[in-house]
């Protein structure tokens, strides 16, 4: 198949929460047929409800910085699907897709002819099992791997990793992994592998006493970033100056927008210590970390600012962004998210907000309808459009910075369309 039938197969498997297979037999199966890439190269591992894609953006930015060889895996996508499968900070070409692919779906369609599959592997555990294929094919080092969903029964938690590393966790997804925060961490803490080390984010209490008990059933050597003292911390707009200060002294520039990611970048310092990689990479690796989507200003005059708020943890994190650069003038909030979602308290957060709020849908058969979010929302200046495009076509009509937040499948469409428009 060529790039385009290759995504629209992907696509074709269905939405992934309606046929995941809680369990990892069907992509060990897959992986060992594919001679196991899984266990080729070192991994660093991931998992956490909130900053996992930008702490891994920031220790694979300072891997490549050192001199590795280093694959990023993450997910979702925004615009283009090969932004889950990076090397060298590249997207992967097409090329070098479709033959991680075909390899996949060969091995697939040879195992369901022999019924050592129940059924064709979902979206996310085929994905993954083409990352593994590209990294291993492609002579990647060391590999950044972000969970999908949850940590212990995740497709990419088939690897043994050199180190594990959980961010903040938080509600999120609770249909599938509980509705307690100790539900949740348990989850999560299913990356903690045996003798392995592990770097621990700042977390609740409640998260925090579930993670440090599978530390120490796995023996696992805990590190926590809180270790790190934050020193002459300057919060900017578009980004932070700071300073990490341990058994030495590191400053830090980092480039991602919100206080949430000093957290963040301090997870990722930590984890790059327990590494061995120098100061001076990791000083430039966070300098130079890329992490679009994420309070990211795609237009300018007036501002347009994307941000993935898609829970109530990541509502809270733009609203202290917002009340903290933008208490002084009227900003509008476009906002679409999925029905999946703890819809009602990610709004009362984040329209209270608002001079303006408009409400659309992204492109998706999840998505939530517009106008039943309007009928849960209280605001005096409230506004629907149908699509990304309808809404972008009304902020025009009265310049204002502005917000476009809730699902991550809206800010794509709204970077694909922004981008295009520059």
């Amino acid at each position: 198949m060529n790039f385009g039938e290759s995504v629209r197969f992907l696509h074709a498997l269905g939405h992934e929460l309606k046929v995941v297979k809680w369990d990892l037999e069907r992509i060990e199966t897959l992986l060992n047929a594919l001679g196991n890439p899984h266990r080729v190269g070192r991994f660093i591992h991931v998992a956490g409800t909130n900053g996992k894609g930008s702490t891994c953006a920031m220790i694979a930015s300072a891997l490549g910085i050192s001199g590795l060889r280093t694959g990023l895996y993450t997910s979702p996508h925004l615009v283009d699907v090969r932004e889950r499968i990076q090397i060298d900070g590249k997207l992967i070409s097409e090329e070098s897709w479709c033959a991680a692919f075909d390899e996949v779906h060969g091995a697939v369609e040879s195992l369901l002819a022999r019924d050592r599959l129940d059924t064709h592997p979902s979206f996310f555990e085929t994905l993954t099992a083409m990352a593994f294929v590209a990294f291993a094919r492609s002579g990647v080092e060391v590999v950044v791997l972000e969970t999908g969903l949850g940590g212990r029964l995740d497709a990419t938690n088939v690897v043994d990793p050199e180190i594990a590393v959980i961010t903040p966790v938080d509600f999120d997804h609770e249909a599938f992994l509980g509705s307690s925060i100790e539900s949740i961490a348990a989850e999560k803490a299913g990356i903690v592998k045996p003798g392995r080390p592990v770097v621990f984010s700042t977390q609740r209490p409640a998260a925090f006493g579930i993670l440090e008990r599978r530390a120490l059933e796995m023996e696992a050597p805990v590190t926590l970033s809180s270790e790190w003292r934050v020193d002459d911390l300057d919060l900017e707009k578009f980004g932070s100056r700071f300073t990490l200060c341990r058994d030495e002294e590191i400053p830090i520039h980092c480039p991602l927008a919100g206080e949430h990611q000093v957290e963040n970048a301090r997870t990722a310092v930590a984890a790059l210590i327990v590494l061995g990689i120098s100061a001076a990479a990791i000083r430039e690796g966070i300098a130079r970390a890329l992490w679009p989507g994420r309070l990211e200003r795609i237009s300018m005059n007036p501002d347009i600012i994307l941000d993935g708020a898609h829970n109530p943890a990541g509502a809270r994190a733009l609203a202290a962004y917002i009340e903290r650069f933008f208490a002084d003038e009227p900003v509008r909030i476009v906002y679409g998210g999925m029905r999946d979602k703890a819809i009602g308290e990610v709004i009362n957060i984040l329209f209270p907000l608002a001079a303006e709020v408009v409400l659309t849908a992204p492109d998706q058969p999840r998505a939530l309808n517009p106008a039943s979010v309007a009928e849960a929302a209280d605001h005096p200046n409230l506004r629907v459009a149908a699509t990304i495009r309808d809404a972008l076509r009304m902020i025009r009509e009265k310049p204002m910075t502005t917000f476009i937040t809730g699902s991550l499948f809206l800010v794509g469409e709204a970077r694909a369309a922004l981008s295009s428009s520059n």
